[in-house]
């Protein structure tokens, strides 16, 4: 079964391969990027509207079933946000989004830093249907240096007090146990194993 991962960034693209990887029962799915012309607008107000947007585009570029994850880091201290608009937050790289991140918390106690990574992944059919949806959150806090080569967007701010790491700090491996990503993926790994197996 091919499945249209309906984004651009070879960052997320990677950790789902390998989630796939380490799933039992799903050596038969064959994941894949969405083509160049892939670029939805992401007009929806949450994570689960801004997922479906981007599923039933890819579905409807390549006629194929298509997965979309929408994620980003709400911290508790701004509100919730930078929250959907987690990847636009900041000019440039993902580094400038951990600066700007961590100017605004600069008056903030350090035990006030609270956040949490959200992702909501998105199943459609071919037609554009959505088939599932489902959340996950992995809870941490941000912190006022960066740290580790690791992972990608806000993991090297995002700290595990269970850890006394980043996210960027730890292995691949453990990231894929605990994350916000892993958990959603887990559902729809069950999900499809159940309908398409």
């Amino acid at each position: 079964m091919k499945l249209i991962l309906a984004t651009q960034n070879l960052g997320k693209l990677r950790e789902i391969k390998t989630l796939a990887e380490q799933t039992n029962h799903l050596h038969w799915l064959d994941l894949e990027l969405a083509p160049k012309e892939f670029n939805p607008e992401e007009t929806g107000s949450t994570f689960a509207k801004n997922a479906l947007i981007k599923a039933k585009a890819a579905a409807s570029l390549t006629d194929q079933y298509a997965l979309a994850d929408d994620s980003g880091i709400c911290v508790d201290a701004l509100g919730g946000k930078p929250g959907v608009y987690s990847s636009r937050y900041s000019e440039g790289s993902e580094r400038n989004g951990c600066l700007k991140l961590m100017n605004e918390l600069k008056n903030i106690m350090p035990e006030k830093r609270t956040a949490a990574y959200h992702c909501i992944m998105t199943l459609v059919s071919p037609a554009g249907e959505l088939l599932c949806q489902f959340e996950g959150i992995w809870r941490g806090r941000i912190i006022d240096h960066m740290r580790g080569k690791g992972g990608f967007g806000y993991d090297p701010i995002f700290f595990l007090d269970s850890h006394n790491q980043t996210v960027a700090e730890i292995s691949l491996t453990e990231k894929n146990k605990l994350s916000h990503r892993a958990q959603a993926w887990q559902k729809i790994a069950e999900y499809l194993i159940s309908h398409y197996r």
